[in-house]
């Protein structure tokens, strides 16, 4: 089925790099932000409006949290957003100026992960983290380089992690009671021509959907093996998630950063929000569960 033609833009924010988009069940709607644009969006995809939440930081990632408002992997560590002021969780120990949070998600059992990344790239410099219940960030995963998606398996036995650019989606078993893990392996290798692996989600049978930086397009993985492209009117596509009340939207965040006026005048809707029906129906996402 060829989804590309019915491919929808929400609303009229033009994002520097969107990311990170998550559905809001208590709200029924899209949370996402923008990294460089320093702002979370808050779309009701029902009517396109969107109210924004300014942050002091570039953002990576934002997640719902149970006592109210988000948490958000700010470029120093973690934050609580939307509920008055942004007030810090934790620095965490290896922050620095050329380093910032990049894409992450919550675990099955209520534990916010998420990755940093370089400014300049700089390969190996970059960490995953795991912000506990009680405000803690523990450092999971050194040697990364632009850490990036991340999805749990419907049995919460098994941690998808994307570090861009080994051009992999690599797996764990993960551990619910812990957060452990072990025997990494690799379960999608994605050649470098369709573009590079951004942020990711998965769908209620397990299927992986995987963001193309520089490849225009969402491509949907099967046991491993390349099932479905969707090809969006914007190269740098960056993240997708389930959402609706039945999670049967895949919304899809972009950039336009780096892009030419050249690039912008053919790609005039880089940096949308897009939205498509796939025919299959996502996971409700996890919800941080620290006060």
């Amino acid at each position: 089925m060829d989804l590309t033609d019915r491919i929808e833009v929400v609303g009229t924010e033009r994002a520097e790099v969107g990311e990170g988009p998550v559905w809001d069940v208590r709200s029924s709607r899209l949370v996402w932000v923008d990294i460089l644009g320093r702002r979370i969006h808050v779309t009701d995809p029902r009517t396109g409006k969107t109210d924004s939440i300014d942050v002091p930081l570039h953002v990576g990632a934002v997640v719902p949290r149970v006592a109210g408002g988000y948490v958000a992997a700010l470029q120093d560590g973690f934050w609580i957003v939307g509920d008055g002021a942004p007030r810090r969780i934790v620095t965490v120990a290896e922050a620095r100026p050329g380093l910032r949070f990049n894409d992450g998600k919550c675990d099955p059992a209520g534990r916010f992960w998420a990755g940093t990344m370089a400014y300049d790239e700089a390969p190996g410099a970059a960490w995953l983290y795991r912000l506990e219940a009680s405000g803690l960030a523990t450092r999971v995963l050194d040697g990364a380089t632009i850490s990036n998606g991340l999805a749990w398996s419907g049995d919460g036995r098994t941690m998808y992690y994307i570090d861009s650019p080994t051009q992999r989606v690599d797996a764990f078993t993960f551990d619910r009671a812990t957060g452990d893990l072990r025997d990494r392996r690799t379960v999608i290798q994605i050649p470098k021509e369709l573009g590079t692996p951004d942020g990711m989600t998965i769908d209620a049978d397990g299927g992986l959907w995987v963001a193309l930086w520089g490849g225009g397009a969402v491509h949907q993985y099967v046991d491993g093996r390349l099932h479905r492209e969707i090809r969006l009117p914007a190269s740098r596509v960056t993240s997708c998630a389930f959402g609706d009340k039945d999670l049967g939207t895949l919304f899809i965040t972009s950039a336009r950063e780096g892009l030419s006026d050249d690039d912008l005048r053919d790609q005039p809707l880089a940096g949308a929000l897009f939205r498509v029906r796939p025919g299959v129906r996502g996971v409700a996402p996890h919800t941080y569960l620290g006060g």
